[in-house]
């Protein structure tokens, strides 16, 4: 069958208009439909994904216009994210596998690691060992085990089917030694050590706000993103636990989204420091181990 469609350029401008058509949300790495169609493009034609304009009104040949057609009505018709298409997400220059047994790498942590979390943690050099809790993809994990290159990185997940996503994006880095995958609830899994650093990006939708998400957050895992009535059910439970493992100087980085103000509702009497991000300073916040409640 003959198409319409010969270049990039045509295939760009048929994209936008068919993404704003559909009324598609984004933020699962692309902001808008110009950038997502610019991506799903690219990667479906083995083009580098940050290279557009030399490509433009490069022509295509018949079977590259029907691939490029095909993901483009997958993401319009069944509003699958774009990453769970690729099978691929980026964070901070760093590639992952993901499919729909994680939700997509999105955290804000992860700009906050680029400088080893400084000042809270003084050297990353002397840090020795880190926990991630609600790994997912293990993302976080192997961001922290560069932030922190002389630390060994323990990372829990209570679901089987994310650590097996988590365990190709460790082997793909090359991190096997450095980085443990245990299956648990929290701290469960774990022998008792401390830590000198603690990151979570837990579950923290709350219920009024899981009830109106788009068709695209819906295809991620629901266990990764419900954090009960006000979004603080785990929360509540890891700032009881936390003190118990981290060192005398830890710290613990928790990343909440926009419940900031349920945050403070649960926790609000504890010294929280929210950390500044390129979302502003209501998503992430960091507690010192001494700050924490006595477990």
């Amino acid at each position: 069958m003959t198409t319409p469609f010969t270049t990039v350029r045509d295939l760009l401008r048929y994209s936008v208009s068919r993404f704003n058509a559909a009324g598609l949300a984004f933020g699962h790495g692309s902001a808008n439909a110009y950038d997502e169609a610019a991506y799903l493009i690219l990667h479906t034609l083995h083009l580098p994904i940050d290279t557009l304009e030399p490509f433009l009104d490069a022509r295509l040949l018949p079977s590259e216009i029907d691939e490029v057609l095909g993901i483009i009505t997958r993401r319009a018709d069944e509003r699958l994210p774009a990453a769970y298409l690729t099978h691929e997400a980026w964070m901070h220059g760093c590639r992952f596998y993901v499919d729909e047994r994680v939700i997509v790498p999105r955290s804000f942590i992860g700009e906050l690691l680029d400088d080893g979390l400084q000042p809270y943690v003084a050297d990353p050099d002397e840090v020795s060992a880190v926990l991630e809790l609600c790994t997912g993809s293990g993302c976080l994990a192997i961001l922290a085990a560069h932030a922190f290159p002389n630390a060994d990185v323990d990372a829990v997940d209570i679901s089987a089917d994310a650590l097996e996503v988590a365990r190709i994006n460790v082997a793909e880095y090359g991190l096997d030694e450095r980085i443990a995958l245990f299956e648990g609830d929290l701290f469960a899994p774990l022998a008792q050590r401390r830590y000198d650093v603690i990151i979570v990006n837990p579950p923290y939708v709350n219920s009024t706000s899981m009830d109106a998400l788009p068709a695209e957050y819906r295809h991620e895992p629901a266990l990764a993103l419900a954090g009960g009535e006000d979004g603080m059910d785990v929360v509540r439970r890891i700032i009881d636990e936390a003190r118990g493992w981290l060192t005398d100087e830890g710290v613990l980085v928790v990343e909440i989204g926009n419940e900031r103000t349920n945050v403070e509702a649960a926790i609000g009497g504890l010294d929280l420091v929210w950390l500044s991000t390129s979302a502003g300073e209501d998503s992430v916040f960091l507690i010192q181990a001494g700050d924490l409640p006595a477990h």
